[in-house]
């Protein structure tokens, strides 16, 4: 088994995958560094569905990016959907289908095409190299790219965005929504808040652009996440308040450890990530998403 010891991944001396787990995570497409061999992942089927991996141009170059859909004819509202620091691996895709499920177009790019697959590795300061590549220029330009192919698109109305993101991807939800004027909520699952995306200088940290936001975020997080003190879930709390910020919300999950959602993990808590589920639909609608 894997044990994620770790809020955004492991070290190499707690990795210890048996042989039927290693199997399991490469054939299932798992990140190998957080895959718990006990894992019943949630499975989501392709039925009514289209899904399809697409090249987007970003500034420097294409990248990939995992597209989900309903089948139904006409415009259908965006979810933009950002990884963990694994990248594009099955549980992200999963995700997609889940939220395609619900009636949304999904784009999930792949932001670390550049430097690497994080998912196939389980060396986590090799994962967190690849990881500190991802500078918020660079990422900003990627998800503008996805969202300027999505706007190309018959069945997508660009006009209902949301942006949705775990983990690493939590962070980036609340630096995009504080950039992008037309998306109209964000949902950010235990993203760190006193830290940004990279070691880059000029990155800023979620907690610094409190005041920036152009939407309402939605923030849910962990009362166990050894990475995220509750002490920076108060401060973010507090910058929301004092920004007049007042369609935001942060909600606590008592007993959760980071990663509750990520179904592959050992810290897995249906019963938070079920609710936690809802409530980002529910706020996504609230919203007009």
């Amino acid at each position: 088994m894997v044990t994620l010891t770790r809020p955004d991944g492991t070290r190499p001396e707690d990795v210890h995958l048996s042989r039927r787990g290693l199997t399991l995570a490469l054939t299932g497409g798992y990140a190998l560094a957080a895959w718990s061999a006990e894992a019943q992942p949630v499975k989501t089927d392709g039925v009514n569905l289209v899904q399809s991996l697409v090249q987007i141009q970003a500034p420097d170059r294409e990248i990939p990016a995992f597209i989900a859909r309903p089948t139904k004819s006409g415009k259908h509202p965006v979810v933009v959907l950002i990884s963990e620091i694994f990248g594009l691996h099955e549980y992200i895709r999963d995700t997609a289908r889940r939220l395609a499920k619900a009636g949304y177009v999904v784009i999930a790019p792949d932001f670390f095409v550049r430097a690497g697959d994080p998912s196939t590795m389980t060396d986590f300061p090799a994962i967190m190299k690849i990881v500190a590549t991802a500078t918020d220029a660079q990422v900003a330009g990627d998800i503008d790219a996805a969202i300027t192919y999505l706007k190309a698109q018959p069945w997508a109305d660009t006009q209902r965005m949301a942006i949705t993101g775990y983990c690493w991807g939590g962070s980036v939800v609340w630096e995009t929504v504080a950039r992008r004027p037309d998306i109209k909520a964000g949902v950010a699952w235990y993203g760190r808040l006193g830290s940004g995306m990279s070691s880059a200088t000029a990155d800023k940290n979620p907690l610094d652009l409190a005041g920036d936001l152009k939407a309402p975020v939605l923030g849910l997080y962990a009362e166990k996440d050894n990475g995220i003190p509750l002490t920076d879930v108060e401060k973010m709390k507090a910058a929301l308040k004092s920004a007049g910020k007042t369609g935001s919300d942060i909600i606590v999950y008592p007993g959760a450890q980071h990663g509750f959602h990520a179904d592959y993990r050992p810290s897995y808590s249906k019963e938070a990530a079920d609710d936690a589920w809802a409530k980002m639909l529910a706020f996504f609608k609230k919203n007009g998403v």
